[in-house]
C-alpha cells in the first residue's frame, strides 16, 4: 500500500498523499486497493480530526491508468481494476460497490476531508477529488469529468456528488463534452472551494484549524450535512449498471483504440 498511498496522522491531522508521480498518480489496481484500504483504516482511527488527501509529483490524480485502456484496446474486457471478471453492480461496500468505495470511502469518513489539487485531476481522478469535503485547487490546475473521451460515463460515485455541487445543466455540458476546465471555472461551478497558490500548505493549515475544534462537534456536522444530500443509493447503482453495459462494446472499444491511435472515431449507431 506504501508504494501508492501514505499517510501521516500528526495532531490529529491525516496527510494523505498519493506517491506514484512517475505515472501522475494515475489510477491502476493497486491505487485502486490502496485507496479503499486507507479510507478504512482512517474510519477507525478515534483520534482523527480531519484529512487532507494530495498527489506527489506534477498531479494531483490523471485518472485510469493507461496501462488499462492500452490492454482494453488489444484484448477487449473491461479493464475494471481487480480482475475482468467484476460485477459492477454487485454491492461489495453498504451502497458501493468496489472502484466506488475508492471515492465514496472518504465521503463516509466521520470527519472532514479536503482535495488538494495541482496539476491536473482527470476522469478517476476528478472524482477522487470530489470524495472530499472541499477542494482546495491551483490557479493552473485543469480538471475534467473525462469518461466520455473512452465512451464511458462517470462511475466512482462522482454524479450523486456532483448533483449536489453543480446546476444540472453545467454538469450536462461537462459530462456530454468531457472537457477540460480551468480553477477559476471549478470555483464558478461550486467545483472548487479556493484557489490557493500552494493548496496542499492551505489545506494542512484549514485541517489543522478544523482539528482545535470539538471533535464531537465536527463528527457530528458532518454526519448532518452528508444526511443533506438526496439518497445516493439509487445513483451508484445507476452508475455501475451503464457502465457495466458500455465496457467492452463496440463504440466503446472504437473510442479507446482512436485516442490510443490519435485519429477520428468511427462509431456506430446502435
Amino acid at each position: 500500500m506504501d508504494d501508492r498511498v501514505q499517510v501521516t496522522i500528526t495532531e490529529g491531522v491525516a496527510d494523505v498523499r498519493l506517491v506514484r508521480p512517475d505515472k501522475m498518480n494515475a489510477l491502476d489496481a493497486a491505487m485502486f486497493e490502496a485507496l479503499v484500504a486507507t479510507a478504512t483504516r482512517l474510519a477507525s482511527e478515534k483520534r482523527l480530526r480531519a484529512v487532507v488527501l494530495s498527489g506527489e509529483g506534477r498531479a494531483f490524480c490523471a485518472g485510469l491508468d493507461m496501462g488499462r485502456f492500452a490492454a482494453m484496446k488489444e484484448k477487449g474486457g473491461n479493464g475494471i481494476a481487480g480482475g475482468e471478471a467484476r460485477d459492477l453492480t454487485r454491492r461489495t461496500h453498504g451502497i458501493a460497490n468496489f472502484p466506488q468505495m475508492a471515492v465514496w470511502g472518504w465521503r463516509q469518513l466521520p470527519v472532514p476531508v479536503i482535495a488538494a489539487i495541482h496539476g491536473v485531476a482527470f476522469g478517476g481522478g476528478f472524482q477522487l477529488a470530489l470524495g472530499a469535503d472541499m477542494r482546495f485547487v491551483s490557479l493552473d490546475a485543469r480538471m475534467s469529468i473525462m469518461e466520455i473521451k473512452w465512451g464511458l460515463v462517470p462511475d466512482m460515485a462522482g454524479t450523486p456528488i456532483l448533483a449536489s455541487l453543480v446546476r444540472d445543466d453545467i454538469l450536462r455540458e461537462l459530462t456530454y463534452t468531457g472537457r477540460i476546465f480551468s480553477a477559476q471555472e471549478a470555483l464558478t461551478y461550486g467545483l472548487a472551494t479556493r484557489i490557493c497558490d500552494d493548496p496542499r500548505a492551505a489545506a494542512l493549515e484549514f485541517a489543522r484549524e478544523i482539528a482545535a475544534k470539538s471533535p464531537d462537534a465536527i463528527r457530528a456536522a458532518k454526519r448532518m450535512l452528508n444526511k443533506l444530500s438526496v439518497d445516493p443509493a439509487p445513483a451508484l447503482l445507476a452508475e455501475s449498471v451503464e457502465q457495466q453495459k458500455l465496457l467492452g462494446s463496440p463504440n466503446q472499444l472504437e473510442a479507446v483504440r482512436a485516442n490510443i491511435d490519435k485519429r477520428a472515431p468511427h462509431f456506430v449507431d446502435s
